[in-house]
């Protein structure tokens, strides 16, 4: 394939092996590819500033711990994340919603892919009737055989996006924007809404806590994958440090 990394090539049997990881993803050849380059990146600047480990795996979290420093969530940003987000934090909250995905795939272009979605909205916004039967006609999804039906969501059931969308929405509400996540973009409406009771903060302070240092973690190793690749000397492939599955 002609990919090297500062010198040093990739050839396509790595590639063939790493592709077996990574066959759920979108496009399994350009994240085995992006996972090999970047990896290559992380234990060459592991081995630059002198760090050992008895595996590459532990190598690159060696390098991880040295170089990426988050602060932890404080009292007053947990506070500000549960005030600004109270559908997140209510016990026995429900949503019965649908989507039509429009699912991110090798094969499909994403301007292309994204002009599609944005036309289905746009007909639903002015039939939203057809809901059914547009995601029977384009959905990527397996619900797109029950007219896009998700049945019951809590909390916690879907990706973070999603969840945040899906419990904003009003009963019956159609999202006005399409919805992307990694599995692609969703058109996405609530049927129904069973709205709880209420989550004291103290009870979930932590959790809280926990997901906003995730966040600034992640955050702070896409920055340090792009400084990587920006000092890099890459051949054969364009990426960003941000597509890789080391920090997913």
């Amino acid at each position: 394939m002609g990919i090297s990394v500062n010198g040093v090539d990739i050839d396509d049997t790595q590639v063939e092996q790493e592709l077996a990881h990574h066959q759920g993803a979108g496009n399994p050849l350009k994240q085995a590819v992006h996972e090999l380059v970047l990896r290559r990146l992380l234990l060459d600047e592991a081995h630059r500033l002198g760090l050992a480990a008895a595996s590459d795996d532990e190598l690159v979290e060696a390098l991880f711990a040295q170089e990426i420093k988050v602060p932890l969530a404080d009292d007053e940003a947990c506070r500000t994340f549960y005030a600004q987000r109270p559908q997140l934090f209510r016990s026995g909250a429900l949503v019965e919603a649908r989507h039509i995905l429009f699912q991110v795939t090798q094969e499909a272009p994403l301007d292309l892919l994204r002009t599609t979605a944005q036309a289905v909205l746009d007909a639903l916004k002015a039939a939203p009737e057809r809901f059914a039967e547009l995601a029977g006609q384009y959905s990527n999804c397996p619900s797109g055989a029950l007219g896009g039906s998700l049945g019951q969501i809590s909390p916690g059931q879907s990706v973070p996006e999603f969840d945040a969308l899906v419990f904003r929405l009003e009963q019956g509400e159609l999202a006005g924007r399409l919805l992307e996540t990694r599995f692609g973009y969703h058109i996405v409406q609530v049927l129904r809404r069973i709205e709880g009771q209420p989550i004291a903060y103290e009870a979930v302070q932590a959790q809280i806590a926990d997901r906003l240092s995730r966040a600034a973690w992640q955050r702070a190793v896409h920055q340090y994958l792009h400084l990587l690749v920006g000092r890099a000397t890459i051949a054969g492939v364009e990426l960003e440090g941000t597509d890789s599955p080391l920090v997913q």
